[in-house]
């Protein structure tokens, strides 16, 4: 948390003691260049650790993590969300990601079934959504978690949800569930063939196979699953449409909150699926 702002000059004595005392203890101020990133990263592993991730946990995590200059012109560069859905959609919808989508839907038909009794979420939405994400898990991201992370929490920007994140992010290694090594995804922290936040990780992550592993970089089950898991948690109605003015559409953009990507998923799920919304209503 980015500590308050005081003027020593405008406070005297006790008066400012006290209040600087009351003060949590945080990491340094969020910063818009380089310059201090490295005392911000500092001030975080002191607050890391006052948050109960472990020194060791800390250390390994933190070593040698670094600005990422390409991680802010990314997080700069999101116009493509303002475009119309005709625009959108095309550009993602491409002939050959729809038959390779009709093409696992029916290679996963089991595992799918047996997701969609579990969570009531149809194999066609995770599938469009596992296309959207990583192109059906073949490119998840190369970045490295921690400086993503990081530099995000670091930028002022949308520095409190990143610290999150970042906290986050330790806590999976913390607990065991991957190593810093493992934690390579998107510029923005994401995970996994569906592309999962930390904070959803800790949430939402699944064991489908119980192979003992969350493991939603490598494995399908899980990945599909936790990915169910997440719109079940979020209000998904087992039967219901999921196009614009269904029961479902506004789980799909508790998924994305840019609602040209929610209608993408719906458009790519109802390709899938033969028909449109999938559900009775």
């Amino acid at each position: 948390m980015k500590p308050t702002s005081l003027s020593p000059v405008a406070l005297k004595g006790g008066f400012l003691l006290s209040l600087l005392f009351a003060l949590p203890a945080s990491a340094a101020p969020c910063g818009r260049d380089p310059a201090g990133f490295e005392s911000w990263v500092a001030g975080f592993r002191s607050e890391a650790v006052g948050e109960g991730v472990s020194e060791a946990t800390v250390d390994a995590a933190l070593r040698g993590v670094s600005y990422n200059r390409s991680v802010i012109l990314r997080d700069r560069a999101q116009g493509i969300f303002h475009q119309s859905f005709e625009q959108f959609s095309r550009r993602l919808l491409s002939p050959s990601r729809i038959a390779k989508g009709k093409a696992l839907l029916q290679r996963h038909a089991a595992l799918l079934g047996r997701i969609e009794q579990e969570y009531g979420v149809p194999g066609a939405v995770l599938v469009a959504i596992w296309g959207l994400e990583t192109g059906f898990g073949a490119d998840n991201g190369n970045f490295r978690s921690f400086d993503a992370l990081a530099t995000l929490a670091y930028d002022c920007r949308r520095s409190e949800r990143f610290r999150a994140e970042l906290l986050d992010a330790l806590r999976i290694v913390d607990r065991g569930y991957m190593s810093p090594a493992q934690m390579r995804g998107d510029w923005a922290g994401e995970i996994g063939q569906t592309q999962f936040l930390p904070s959803s990780y800790l949430k939402y992550a699944v064991d489908f196979d119980r192979d003992g592993k969350r493991d939603l970089i490598r494995n399908i089950p899980d990945a599909l699953a936790s990915t169910a898991n997440f719109l079940k948690a979020n209000g998904w109605r087992r039967g219901a449409g999921w196009d614009e003015g269904q029961p479902n559409f506004p789980v799909l953009l508790e998924w994305n909150k840019a609602r040209v990507y929610g209608e993408t998923i719906a458009r790519f799920a109802d390709m899938l699926a033969g028909g449109s919304g999938g559900g009775a209503e």
